[in-house]
């Protein structure tokens, strides 16, 4: 047992050993070995993770440098700064599993969007946040600049402007701290996140310009400068949360550049990791085991894979808390 490390590392190492109890600790063990062997350190966020307040754990990692490069859904892009600055005016609904459609229809006239059992305040969540995006949108418009969605939320985040609405530690927003990083972010299929739907709603009107927003082909593009810069040596690992377009989309970087690019020195993926309550299935990518990535010249022979099949607000918190020693 590690006698550096904390309580909680020390209660995983004694208690979680076998099933995915123990796949939870390999998986946190390989991170831990990729990171001190010099690799660096892809996450992608799927599902609500932002909600589920995984900036608690994720804010830390970013700071102590345990993770190079983010690959997140609009939603969890946005949802991260929604909480921080609307906390107060969520709704937790633990019996959710009861609401009548009749229910549900009520919380959305009092204008609440429920996710599980946390409710969303559109007005103070969305509405606060919307101004000042609309505002950096029409700023860079204006000077004939483009940049990427997270890039205008930095821009936001760093202005200060939403300091007025913290309503939690910002040391607990893994946005806050990815901003003053500058950790490099690809948020693929943004449009479909509410404040891409907000963009969208002023290109219509005529009042941006729909190019303002750097697209996913350029996303693409900086994930591909970004790995050929830091995929020498130990490489870089995928540590991947839920499935979805924000898994999909990075670990396709690989094969990409040497398949399509027909590049000839590309490292694969050095350490992947996937947690997921996705049945296992060969039909869908959330639900294949890594294995099948090695078809898709994603993964190597050799490369250290882990599946945790659990719930990854379980989960990630606990792998995060072992790689942070705690």
């Amino acid at each position: 047992m590690s006698t550096q490390k904390g309580p909680i590392s020390q209660f995983l190492e004694k208690n979680y050993l076998h099933f995915n109890a123990a796949a939870l600790v390999d998986a946190a063990q390989g991170y831990e070995a990729h990171l001190l062997d010099g690799g660096k350190m892809l996450i992608s966020l799927g599902g609500a993770m932002s909600t589920a307040e995984l900036g608690i754990s994720l804010a830390e990692m970013i700071r102590q440098d345990k993770v190079q490069f983010i690959s997140c859904t609009g939603a969890n892009l946005e949802e991260d700064v929604m909480n921080l600055v609307a906390h107060s005016h969520y709704k937790r609904v633990p019996n959710y599993r009861d609401l009548t459609p009749e229910q549900e229809r009520e919380l959305l006239d009092q204008h609440y969007n429920r996710v599980t059992d946390t409710c969303i305040p559109e007005e103070e969540a969305f509405r606060r946040l919307q101004k000042h995006l609309e505002d950096v949108w029409h700023a860079a418009e204006e000077k004939g600049e483009r940049f990427f969605p997270h890039e205008f939320l930095y821009q936001v985040v760093n202005s200060g402007v939403l300091e007025q609405y913290y309503e939690i530690d910002p040391k607990n927003s893994w946005i806050v701290a990815a901003a003053e990083k500058n950790l490099p972010i690809v948020c693929p299929g943004w449009e479909d996140s509410t404040t891409g739907n907000i963009f969208a709603a002023n290109v219509i009107k005529g009042k941006l310009q729909a190019s303002t927003v750097k697209s996913g082909i350029e996303y693409m593009i900086y994930l591909t400068e970004w790995y050929r810069a830091n995929s020498e040596g130990k490489g870089v690992g995928f540590f991947q949360i839920g499935g979805g377009i924000s898994g999909d989309f990075p670990i396709c970087v690989v094969p990409m550049m040497y398949q399509d690019l027909e590049w000839e020195d590309v490292p694969f993926w050095a350490y992947f990791c996937q947690i997921s309550d996705s049945t296992t299935s060969y039909g869908s990518y959330s639900g294949a085991v890594p294995n099948e990535k090695i078809t898709w010249g994603k993964l190597d022979i050799d490369t250290p894979k882990f599946v945790v099949e659990s719930d990854a607000t379980i989960v990630a918190p606990l792998i995060f808390a072992y790689v942070l020693g705690q």
